[in-house]
């Protein structure tokens, strides 16, 4: 089943998905107070970032940011030094969620970011209170750097990092 799992890039014809996806409890729990503006950024394709949406059977199930913290324009990261990439992700639909879509799309954005040479670790910041989060990205071979503040509104975020050599590892 999980093999079906692909990664594309997200355009505007997904606006009406992901506003959904953003109104549902478990993604408004992980990320309550980000507005995506997703009829600008889904028109805008920086060199920074990628946005993707992850489909199993053709079927829209998650989405994916991927970015490079150092160029990435709000600075959200602060002063990190480059070779760096940060990951967010979310399931959209609350019947998705259990099923293996977000093992499997984690998987793939690792990949993906690693594919390129000069990357050397991967960043998440997911909320302190988000526990189910924490233990998801443990598994994956994340591991806790740090509590920190992040963004406009001082969100308490834990700093997560998962190293090249961590990763080649787990093969």
């Amino acid at each position: 089943m999980m093999e079906a799992l692909t990664l594309r890039p997200a355009n505007i014809a997904d606006l009406a998905t992901l506003q959904q996806w953003d109104e549902q409890p478990h993604v408004l729990d992980s990320d309550p107070n980000d507005d995506w503006n997703w009829e600008t950024e889904l028109l805008r394709n920086p060199e920074w970032r990628m946005q993707l949406m992850a489909e199993w059977a053709g079927r829209p199930v998650g989405f994916m940011q991927i970015i490079d913290p150092a160029l990435e324009e709000t600075h959200y990261w602060g002063d990190v030094p480059p070779s760096l990439r940060a990951i967010d992700i979310w399931i959209g639909a609350p019947e998705d969620l259990g099923k293996g879509f977000g093992t499997k799309m984690m998987q793939l954005a690792v990949e993906l970011c690693f594919s390129n040479p000069e990357v050397t670790a991967i960043l998440l910041d997911p909320l302190a209170s988000n526990h189910r989060a924490h233990t998801f990205y443990e598994r994956l071979g994340f591991r806790f750097q740090e509590e920190r503040v992040l963004g406009e509104y001082g969100d308490q975020c834990f700093i997560y990092r998962l190293e090249r050599g961590d990763w080649s590892g787990r093969g």
